[in-house]
């Protein structure tokens, strides 16, 4: 009788094994599979688990005793392949290479990651299923929703529209040489592309100046490499008056108060360069277009550029037609309503891009698109933590309390009553769409839909259940948060107030 119960629970339990492996493979195919392969079986997985970026690592060994320097990411020669929800494979095991991306993302345990095909491929339909050798995975880390950049995506794809460029992307899991790796969101490389950010680069040997550029207000810039960076000086540093909504605010010299020594924030020039000419031509370009900007904003003057983009001159135009000259005002305003909404606590320092195309066809005008980095926005970190108040166009904190900032791009037009009149336009179009309020169903169902995936994915990592590594990046209410579930509808609820806080202020 002993051996017969023995045996039935044997078969029992097999049973239950049976069914949990099928429940775990439902719940894998409830997203795409990214497979990941390195060719060479003994590299194993550090070039996913060590790398950390070496300014970043250098500021972390300068105040934690006996830190080594690890490894900078680097890539290794893999095959990926995508697996569909239906099973159907794309590309099937295409040669690729993958490395560890990001800045400070690069010191958490589980790393974004960039992939770089041999041949162009299209993953998972994004795009309108465009193929491109270059993409990346975000680990969304520090965010416990995993949810805060499809969010802003999804509001950039709405605010933005169809000519303005915005990453597509998608909900996947990963898995390293058949080892289970996580929830990811699958984006595109902030590249230069047709079907991206669609401006014409130089070719290797060409070196004339009317081509295109995209740039990122970075401050950063002062890691690249000279030809691919730069700076400009504002007007002279002239005075902005920041934009609070309410009674006129003090006047704020940009960039920052930031302590004697500091860099100040510049450009990254992230298209090719072929020389010092092109260089000075996206410089000369970039720093008196603000200085039209300026002119028109704060002392009502009309100016124009020279011929050779080197300086400006007195216009026959309105101030406002003087602006439309040379900045795309409607990207200017989606943008600013993005940032907005979404209080992205590194407006003032990075992730913030602009394209201008001044070859003989091209607009040659600032362009403001390809949004990027929503993880610490949207009610994570200390920045309108209870949703209300005004952020992109104002005096901000920088992420460590330390000094004052402004992005002089969304604050300078902001004098402007008809720049201001095309914000409330394009906002009341969002708000009686119901598009705006859309995204944060979009979050509450996402959470819902794929609660297996993201269960396996903190069973996989341990920052749910130790927020240790995050306690500086996330709030009181982010850090409350005890699972995804709670953590989505953190971000939910903090995403419906902003919108109903700013509806009370822009719409018409």
């Amino acid at each position: 009788m002993k051996r017969i119960c023995l045996l039935f629970l044997a078969v029992l339990m097999a049973a239950c094994c049976s069914a949990a492996r099928s429940e775990g493979s439902e719940a894998a195919r409830l997203l795409p599979l990214i497979s990941i392969r390195t060719a060479d079986p003994e590299a194993g997985t550090a070039f996913a688990t060590e790398p950390v970026k070496a300014y970043v690592a250098k500021s972390i060994a300068s105040w934690t005793p006996g830190y080594v320097i690890p490894p900078e990411p680097y890539y290794v020669d893999c095959t990926v392949t995508c697996t569909g929800v239906n099973g159907d494979a794309f590309p099937d095991s295409a040669e690729a290479q993958v490395k560890v991306r990001g800045n400070w993302t690069t010191s958490y345990e589980k790393k974004p990651l960039r992939i770089k095909f041999a041949e162009k491929q299209s993953l998972c339909g994004l795009n309108g299923g465009r193929a491109f050798k270059n993409w990346v995975l975000l680990a969304e880390y520090k965010d416990l929703s995993m949810l805060r950049n499809k969010a802003g995506f999804d509001l950039a794809h709405k605010i933005l529209g169809e000519d303005l460029y915005c990453s597509d992307c998608a909900l996947v899991e990963v898995e390293i040489n058949g080892e289970y790796w996580g929830v990811y969101l699958l984006a595109e490389q902030q590249e230069c592309a047709e079907g991206r950010v669609n401006v014409p680069e130089p070719k290797k040997d060409e070196t004339q100046t009317d081509v295109g550029y995209f740039l990122e207000f970075d401050g950063y810039y002062f890691l690249e490499d000279p030809l691919c960076s730069f700076t400009v000086n504002y007007a002279d540093y002239a005075p902005l008056i920041p934009f609070n909504g309410s009674a006129p605010a003090r006047s704020f010299k940009p960039l920052s108060t930031a302590p004697s020594g500091s860099k100040d924030v510049g450009f990254t020039i992230k298209s090719s360069v072929r020389s010092e000419e092109q260089r000075n031509a996206i410089h000369d370009f970039v720093s008196n277009a603000y200085r039209i900007m300026y002119a028109a904003s704060y002392r009502e003057e009309a100016m124009e550029m020279t011929a050779d983009w080197r300086g400006i001159v007195p216009s026959e135009k309105t101030s406002r037609e003087a602006v439309e000259a040379v900045v795309d005002v409607d990207s200017l305003a989606g943008m600013y309503i993005l940032s907005e909404i979404t209080c992205d606590p590194d407006i003032y320092w990075s992730s913030f891009f602009i394209s201008v195309d001044l070859s003989a066809n091209g607009s040659r005008k600032l362009r403001f698109e390809a949004p990027w980095d929503f993880d610490s926005s949207m009610g994570n970190r200390y920045v309108c933590e209870n949703a209300k108040g005004f952020h992109a166009a104002n005096v901000v904190d920088d992420v460590d309390h330390v000094y004052k900032a402004i992005n002089p791009w969304l604050a300078v037009l902001m004098r402007q009553d008809w720049f201001r009149d095309m914000i409330a336009e394009k906002w009341t179009a969002l708000y009686d769409s119901g598009a705006l309020l859309g995204t944060v169903e979009m979050i509450r169902a996402d959470s819902r839909t794929y609660e297996a995936a993201f269960t396996r994915n903190y069973q996989r990592w341990s920052n749910m259940a130790d927020k240790s590594p995050l306690d500086y990046e996330l709030n009181r209410e982010a850090f409350a948060c005890r699972s995804e579930a709670e953590s989505a509808e953190q971000l939910a609820h903090w995403l419906e107030r902003r919108i109903w806080f700013l509806n009370d202020y822009w719409h018409r």
